[in-house]
């Protein structure tokens, strides 16, 4: 598999983007509840992809794998150092731990099977993962001013019904999570009702989508939406928003339960 000089084994170089990705990709105590009520009863927890930590329960014993040195240098001192290593190579025994969780981050994986099947090689009960639905992804007002953007994070996110397929021997379930208004955890979503957010260069960096386009596309996406909130006309079409308390757009939590297996309840 080929890594970047980071270490970042996916389509995105954390070693170039990920500066100062603590600031903006915050844990959101909502989405937190969901994973923590989808691990269940489980003790021992893997995380793969862990990034920064940010939705590590700190109330179990988690092993974190990350290859990124830029984002294992940023995690806290609260919590236990990560691993380099890969969802495609994990260096564990077979059903090492009671569950798992990946939070954004099998979009970024070299090949999703190969790496599921690693994750569920090691894992005795729950996988649990957050990710996006494609199909949902251009529905948010931010395709209007940055149609290449989110047309490339579409089709970086695997499908639900791809994740399900390579976790077959598993029931596997799909469950939209309503984005708060207050949403802490800088995705592009998280700021449907704060469009001004974007226009902040730290903020889309911490969305790897805008990495994948050109220089020139990038600014001209960012003065469209600039020019639409300065003219009142992102206003006059999505204003609503502003007070919307949650929105429910492409986020999803899936969650794998080997076959026969008691699920959380």
């Amino acid at each position: 598999m080929t890594r970047s000089t980071d270490g970042s084994a996916g389509d995105a170089d954390y070693g170039r983007i990920g500066t100062d990705y603590r600031k903006y990709r915050q844990p959101e105590p909502a989405f937190a509840r969901a994973i923590g009520k989808a691990l269940g009863d489980a003790r021992t927890v893997l995380n793969v992809g862990a990034g920064t930590g940010s939705y590590e329960p700190l109330d179990r014993e988690v092993t974190a794998v990350e290859p990124s040195a830029s984002m294992r240098a940023q995690r806290p001192d609260t919590l236990t150092s990560a691993i380099d290593a890969t969802a495609e190579d994990l260096p564990f025994a077979d059903d090492a731990f009671d569950a798992a969780m990946t939070t954004f981050s099998v979009h970024q994986w070299g090949d999703l099977d190969r790496g599921l099947a690693e994750v569920r090689r090691v894992t005795r009960g729950p996988i649990v993962i957050l990710t996006c639905d494609p199909d949902r992804v251009e529905d948010y007002w931010l395709a209007e001013y940055a149609p290449e953007v989110m047309a490339t994070e579409a089709r970086r996110y695997p499908s639900l019904a791809r994740i399900a397929a390579a976790l077959d021997g598993d029931v596997v379930t799909s469950t939209p999570l309503p984005i708060p208004f207050t949403c802490v955890d800088g995705f592009s979503e998280a700021y449907y009702a704060r469009p001004e957010r974007l226009l902040d260069p730290g903020a889309r960096r911490a969305n790897s989508a805008w990495s994948f386009v050109d220089e020139i596309t990038a600014r001209r996406s960012v003065a469209a939406l600039r020019t639409a909130l300065e003219s009142g006309e992102w206003d006059r079409r999505h204003g609503s928003l502003r007070v919307q308390p949650s929105y429910e757009g492409a986020l999803v939590l899936v969650t794998a339960v080997p076959a026969g297996a008691t699920r959380p309840v």
